[in-house]
């Protein structure tokens, strides 16, 4: 085609697995796009009788009757896209490097939505820490994909405010939106060759590295504003947790609170509302889940818990 002009001019293999990639990629549906295939991990088993569940985004493209493949690695596993007509494919979120060997397919090339203004946040959760850095603006930049991750040329960025109430939840909501936007209003000035690209620049380059399993234990040692934004980068999933009594409790949202703390690990409540005390300062605790409950927030939970108790 010698210039594209609408948005059945051309159609893409999409690349995504969790929730915010399975929200844009309802937006691009809806939106009227045609997505010739979805490309996401296995399936994986949830909650306590380990049942297989789908993805956001398999879900997503079930509903509308998009092929779905789930290669275990892609890296070994790619042969299938050979037979999918596509003039570009996109990743959002995926989960996996994608090998050089699939983004030399597509005869207009791999474009990738990362969820940061990049050279920034370079990575695997660029949304979470962006929360924990305690950023007060984040975003998502369209860009070339190459082997380095992240790596390529910039395209287009859109950014948004993080509020101080907002957590992963909130922010992955609003990246959806962005990214959407970013992709809607770029792509076709991209295939035409009218977005010349812009290298980054390596010497602002910072990363964005997997959240691991440890970090999702709070530590009551930080200071209020930084155990704040770690527990908001974890909220509503994993969800950031404490121990009372042996059993997890969330922290799903907490402010800096003014006040002194007079035992670290102390959970109580004071005028209606709940605390907790760190070893410097305190937060109190908006919402928050005791394991195998769900969430309430704070007024609630002091309801029924009356009595003080401490957290490890």
């Amino acid at each position: 085609m010698d210039r594209y002009c609408d948005k059945g001019d051309f159609r893409f293999v999409y690349f995504g697995t969790p929730g915010v990639s399975g929200d844009l990629l309802h937006r691009l549906i809806e939106a009227g796009y045609q997505v010739a295939a979805l490309v996401c991990n296995p399936d994986k088993p949830v909650g306590r009788k380990h049942l297989l569940c789908p993805c956001p985004t398999k879900a997503e493209a079930c509903r509308c009757g998009i092929p779905v493949f789930q290669p275990e690695r892609i890296r070994l596993d790619y042969a299938f896209l050979h037979s999918v007509q596509a003039d570009f494919y996109l990743t959002f979120s995926y989960g996996q490097i994608v090998p050089k060997e699939v983004l030399e397919i597509p005869p207009k090339g791999c474009l990738n939505l990362h969820g940061s203004l990049l050279p920034e946040l370079r990575g695997a959760a660029p949304m979470q820490r962006a929360i924990e850095l305690g950023l007060t603006e984040t975003g998502v930049t369209l860009m070339e994909m190459v082997e380095k991750m992240d790596a390529g040329r910039m395209y287009a960025k859109r950014s948004f405010p993080i509020l101080e109430t907002d957590n992963l939840t909130d922010v992955s909501a609003k990246m959806a939106e962005a990214a959407f936007k970013c992709f809607d209003e770029n792509i076709i000035p991209y295939l035409n060759g009218e977005l010349p690209g812009v290298e980054q620049d390596e010497s602002q380059v910072t990363f964005a590295k997997k959240i691991s399993k440890e970090e999702e234990k709070l530590d009551l040692s930080l200071s209020p504003k930084r155990f704040a934004d770690k527990a908001r980068s974890l909220s509503y999933e994993p969800g950031g947790y404490l121990l009372l009594e042996g059993r997890k409790i969330k922290l799903l949202r907490c402010l800096v609170a003014p006040g002194e703390s007079k035992a670290m690990g102390r959970l109580y409540g004071e005028n209606g509302r709940l605390y907790l005390d760190l070893a410097h300062g305190r937060v109190e605790l908006l919402e928050v889940q005791l394991e195998g409950k769900k969430p309430t927030d704070g007024r609630s939970y002091l309801l029924g818990h009356h009595n003080e108790a401490i957290l490890s």
